[in-house]
């Protein structure tokens, strides 16, 4: 019995990698066919980077803020306290900023696409958009994946910003410094060894995220419990592949540039 379990799991994890593959097959040839929808990858851009700013902005700003406030009494005692803004602003670039604006993005874009197109999977309306002639992957998951995969860095970009004020501001409980010293600080420990490995790793986050959402929606079974089924699976399976994607990225900018 323990067998046939373990080889029914393997078997369908199998079949999970091939259908997967396929499906990511079918976005690249769509990708570069014929007949962009414009229009819809604009309104995606829209709902995934305009109305996930704020919620991108409330916890970055907290982020910045807290991490000053964990920091200071540490390098204080060291004798450091000089150096947060440089120890913020390389932290944030580098690794905290891009990862959890991307857990923040698994949950609520990767959860809202896998419920939206799984709903659309329910109720046929994929099924009758194909009888009608029009090509769904064109229209619902190439504009999903490239609006993710294009707004994920630039929610990033956003939210390193904030973060770094919010230091700015927890700075300011207890020190006082000016807003044009303290940037300065913090622009002059970074390089372009920071900046570059967290942009192009975001580009990924971007990526999976939509990719995901939109396989678990498009793949869903038939029952309204499957809409909900989908939306979780979406946000569990992102959140995995952006700390997986993460660690790679880790690893080979340490081979490459240290």
């Amino acid at each position: 019995m323990a067998e046939q379990i373990l080889n029914s799991g393997w078997r369908r994890w199998v079949e999970s990698i091939g259908d997967q593959t396929a499906f990511l097959t079918n976005f690249f040839r769509n990708v570069f066919s014929g007949g962009f929808e414009w229009s819809e990858f604009v309104r995606q851009c829209y709902e995934i980077g305009y109305k996930s700013l704020t919620l991108v902005s409330i916890t970055s700003f907290i982020m910045g803020l807290v991490l000053i406030l964990q920091l200071r009494p540490t390098l204080v005692e060291f004798g450091a306290a000089s150096m947060l803004p440089q120890t913020l602003a390389v932290s944030i670039i580098r690794e905290m900023g891009p990862i959890i604006t991307a857990i923040i993005c698994a949950g609520k874009i990767a959860s809202s696409i896998g419920a939206e197109l799984g709903s659309m999977k329910v109720t046929e309306q994929i099924d009758a958009m194909e009888v009608s002639g029009a090509n769904p992957v064109q229209y619902l998951v190439v504009t999903r994946i490239l609006a993710t995969t294009l707004m994920i860095p630039l929610l990033t970009m956003m939210g390193d910003f904030i973060s770094l004020i919010g230091g700015f501001f927890a700075l300011n409980f207890t020190d006082d410094v000016s807003f044009t010293l303290y940037f300065t600080k913090c622009f002059a420990s970074l390089d372009f060894s920071d900046y570059l490995p967290a942009l192009v790793k975001t580009l990924f986050f971007g990526f999976a995220i939509g990719f995901v959402g939109c396989y678990k929606g498009f793949n869903s079974n038939k029952g309204t419990e499957s809409v909900g089924l989908a939306a979780n699976s979406a946000v569990v399976t992102a959140s995995l592949w952006v700390f997986f994607i993460d660690m790679l990225a880790v690893q080979i900018t340490n081979l490459l540039y240290y």
